[in-house]
């Protein structure tokens, strides 16, 4: 499916206001205003913390001790280790699980254990916790259930895991509901009235901080041995792959694990990592955000959505060259075949959309359900309804157990409130402000559609349907020098809650006029100029340009300001976001 063609005059632009403290914060960080503004608009106002957070430091990171539950539950991991309990990891199986089953799991094993691990199949038990899951590890011996990115939700499976004998130990970061689990332990940064500093730890964070205790604990001292120094540094790789494919905010501690995570993957030795590199043909690159959402977090996740994740577990865990190399290239088959399912199913539900008119003012929430669709990829096709149609979407792929749906929302529309508000016609719900996901049964489809589209009205402002260009400050081409360029470029990894910087530039003159560039032409380069300052300027997606600005002269622009190489040669270059005239 196409994303929503770029239109003229078709976005609504956000341009920040002018922060008071710009001129001083640039002042004091030796920086140009305008990187002090988009600093500032990212709320880091104080100069100390604007260089905390343009230098991370592993120093940034919060002690595990204060994140609740994690002393209580590395001291159970650590006693049933010693005791050869029978440990085992049930993880959620998107890439914010895997990544954090793939930490307990290494981390057990180096403590001396034989952890085994469960991962539901996605199709076949849906997400968390499930009874029939618990009574089979119950079966089988298991003594000791931590979860990883779930659980939070299980009362049930969690009170039967207990009359079953299990020691139960939750580890999540999903919204806590009002029943909580029975739970011997509850690790989770929203517990003991959210003081812990960091509310938006990501699953794979959480099992970070719970690994770095339990290290303590085996070593019995603050300040772990050199061999669990050395596993705490690569497993920031593998918390880093979560937290960023599970599009939590980049701010605070997150941003640090994403940092120092990304920094360590390109020079792992791990031979799961490196054949996945190596699939994603990103071998000796370095990585940002969009190389794990676009790159390796699709391979990992492919697995899980098109069938069984326990392969994306065994890769980042404890594997062979050879068997790495194998799974890789299996992962990269699957994640082709679900870009397939995902564009039927995307070109099918816009379809349905435009036929049926159901982005008017009066649908302000898309509702669209189908017996013919694939439950692992709805999700990632509900973002693309949202991007194209700009409203809050809902998918449901109809089984013969039932519904189940990915719902993806606006900035505005708090996705899981929405759910709840419609609760009375879903058989359960979770997850977040921008994503969350239900099941259902197919005779209440057509009434919970009703629902969410009233409320829908009810909370989303006409004006809230049109996209939004959120610029961080208004300049001149002349201002966007090389080093302004890298200054803004170390505010990376971007991603949620940490944009990447976009600028306004009115009354630009086009020197160059635009030419189609790239596979189909839809691309376009050009060239703009602005008292005596040149700039060259890259539109992705907007091809149709070459013919829109037939004979115009002057523009205004919102763009990104990035660095390019071409032939040993760096320039600054724009990104284009949006063109006015």
């Amino acid at each position: 499916m196409a994303r929503r063609a770029w239109r003229p005059n078709s976005t609504r632009w956000q341009i920040a206001d002018p922060h008071p403290d710009a001129e001083a914060l640039a002042r004091q960080l030796h920086t140009d205003p305008l990187v002090a503004q988009v600093l500032a608009n990212r709320g880091l106002h104080d100069a100390n913390a604007a260089r905390a957070f343009l230098t991370p430091r592993y120093a940034d990171l919060h002690d595990p001790t204060m994140l609740p539950g994690a002393v209580e539950a590395a001291g159970r991991i650590a006693r049933a280790v010693a005791d050869g309990r029978r440990i085992v990891i049930y993880g959620d199986y998107d890439v914010d699980g895997i990544t954090g089953v793939a930490q307990l799991l290494t981390c057990l094993r180096m403590a001396g254990a034989e952890p085994g691990y469960y991962v539901p199949h996605r199709l076949e038990e849906g997400y968390g916790l499930n009874s029939a899951a618990v009574a089979k590890l119950a079966a089988d011996g298991a003594t000791m259930l931590v979860t990883v990115d779930c659980g939070i939700a299980g009362a049930e499976p969690v009170a039967e895991a207990r009359a079953a004998g299990l020691e139960v130990i939750v580890t999540d970061h999903h919204a806590p509901p009002d029943q909580l689990p029975p739970a011997d332990v509850i690790v989770h940064p929203a517990m003991n009235d959210r003081t812990y500093p960091n509310p938006h730890l990501a699953g794979s964070g959480v099992a970070f901080k719970l690994v770095w205790q339990i290290a303590r604990e085996i070593c019995g001292r603050q300040r772990v041995d050199e061999a669990w120094r050395t596993f705490l540094m690569d497993a920031t790789g593998l918390a880093a792959l979560g937290t960023i494919a599970d599009v939590v905010p980049l701010v605070d501690e997150n941003r640090t694990l994403a940092t120092f995570g990304l920094r360590s993957v390109p020079a792992t030795q791990h031979p799961g990592l490196r054949a996945l590199l190596r699939a994603g043909k990103l071998d000796g690159e370095n990585l940002d955000a969009y190389h794990v959402g676009f790159v390796l977090g699709p391979r990992l996740n492919a697995c899980g959505r098109m069938g069984h994740a326990r392969l994306a577990v065994e890769l980042l865990t404890d594997v062979a060259p050879a068997r790495a190399a194998k799974i890789a290239a299996y992962l990269t088959e699957q994640n082709t075949a679900r870009r397939r399912a995902e564009r039927n199913i995307a070109d099918e539900a816009v379809a349905l959309v435009e036929s049926q008119n159901l982005a008017d003012d009066e649908h302000r929430a898309i509702v669209l359900a189908s017996e013919n669709w694939h439950s692992g990829v709805i999700g990632i096709v509900a973002s693309r309804l949202v991007q194209r149609f700009a409203r809050p979407a809902v998918l449901i792929a109809l089984g013969d157990d039932g519904g189940q749906g990915s719902a993806r929302s606006i900035p505005g529309y708090p996705m899981r409130d929405a759910l709840a508000a419609c609760s009375e016609h879903l058989v359960s719900f979770g997850g977040h402000a921008m994503a969350a996901g239900l099941r259902i049964a197919p005779d209440k489809v057509d009434a919970f559609g009703e629902a969410l589209r009233a409320h829908a009205r009810e909370h989303i402002a006409v004006e809230q349907l049109t996209p939004a260009v959120r610029i961080d400050v208004e300049t001149q081409l002349a201002h966007l020098t090389f080093p302004v360029a890298r200054r803004l470029a170390d505010l990376a990894p971007f991603g949620q809650g940490n944009p990447r910087p976009i600028v306004a530039l009115r009354d630009c003159e086009v020197i160059r006029p635009p030419r189609r560039m790239g596979r189909g032409g839809g691309t376009a380069g050009l060239t703009l100029g602005q008292n005596g300052t040149a700039v060259r300027a890259v539109g992705f997606g907007m091809g149709d340009l070459a013919d829109l600005l037939e004979g115009v002269t002057r523009v205004d622009v919102a763009a990104e300001v990035t660095l390019n190489t071409f032939n040993g040669r760096t320039n600054v270059e724009l990104k284009l976001r949006d063109v006015r005239w």
